[in-house]
């Protein structure tokens, strides 16, 4: 074995020994409001999202929607493009697209009440940068470890962390199967080193995580179906292993800032300007199986992915 190749199995190790230690977690640190209509994104969401590198928005889409969103992601159409994305422990299933398309999912993308947030947040014009799918299913699904988005992003040509992304739960988000969970203020840190694991994605450096978890918050942030999070692409986040008998899935749409386009070709879509619809279209699409001009992307042609298209539906 080489030292590298040691060296990196010896941070998996700490990072999986992580999973069974008992930490005293928060719940929430004040990034955590309700909605209601009419809504607008306040000066105190913004300041408390730049502060603390996430804001949550319950019940953003409501039952109607959210169960239009649950419809269109496990249809079969949708689910033709999956694929597992193993190591040695067990799989996770992703669906990942460029594009918003026009099926509810698109329309969710483009709607007002969710661009015109990634906006105010931004300071700016935002594009579609991609989105994907994340399933977790009951009792196989392992943890996605500790990591930035911008450790790998910035390696895409975008110069800045002028990104973020909305984190949409489609089922219930609880501890029990493996919730989205952050260190608070971690963006403020700027962006770590991160290397390739064993069929995960990009782990952060772990002396440098080690230190942070000591002065950064662990909030665990479960959340119900309809709630979405707004998170900050230089913020460290991890979800553990789904121990649950509940499916737990998330749909995640990530923009860029205009201003921020790549300056260098890959796999995320470039600047292309958002057709925004009224919320009200949400509720009024019907589109469950069309989905031309998402442009679905899989391992072969993203170096981020370790995994294999899944061929069963």
């Amino acid at each position: 074995m080489s030292r590298d190749t040691g060296t990196k199995e010896n941070i998996l190790q700490l990072h999986r020994a992580q999973l069974s230690v008992s930490e005293e977690c928060k719940m929430n640190i004040g990034s955590d409001y309700r909605f209601s209509e009419p809504f607008t994104l306040t000066d105190q969401m913004y300041n408390d999202y730049h502060e603390n590198g996430y804001l949550i928005i319950r019940n953003m889409l409501d039952k109607e929607e959210i169960n239009k969103i649950e419809k269109c992601v496990t249809g079969e159409k949708f689910m033709e493009n999956k694929y597992s994305l193993e190591d040695k422990d067990n799989k996770i299933i992703r669906v990942v697209w460029r594009h918003p398309g026009t099926d509810v999912t698109g329309i969710v993308s483009r709607s007002e009440k969710i661009v015109n947030s990634c906006e105010k947040l931004l300071d700016g014009e935002v594009y579609h940068y991609h989105a994907k799918l994340i399933m977790k299913e009951p009792e196989v699904s392992g943890p996605i470890y500790w990591h930035q988005d911008y450790g790998y992003w910035y390696h895409y040509g975008n110069l800045f962390p002028d990104l973020l992304t909305v984190w949409v739960a489609v089922d219930s988000s609880t501890i029990e199967n493996g919730c989205l969970e952050v260190l608070a203020g971690s963006n403020k840190c700027g962006r770590l080193d991160h290397h390739v694991d064993d069929g995960q994605n990009q782990v952060a450096e772990l002396s440098r995580l080690e230190s942070i978890k000591e002065r950064c918050p662990h909030v665990k942030a479960e959340m119900e179906k309809g709630d979405v999070l707004f998170l900050h692409s230089n913020t460290l986040h991890y979800s553990s292993p789904n121990r649950s008998k509940m499916r737990r899935i998330g749909f995640l749409m990530c923009y860029n800032k205009a201003s921020n386009e790549s300056v260098m070709k890959h796999h995320h879509a470039q600047y292309t300007p958002i057709q925004k619809v009224p919320d009200s279209a949400i509720k009024e699409c019907t589109n469950f199986t069309d989905m031309s001009g998402k442009e679905f992307q899989h391992p072969n042609t993203n170096t981020t992915m370790i995994g294999r298209k899944d061929q069963s539906h």
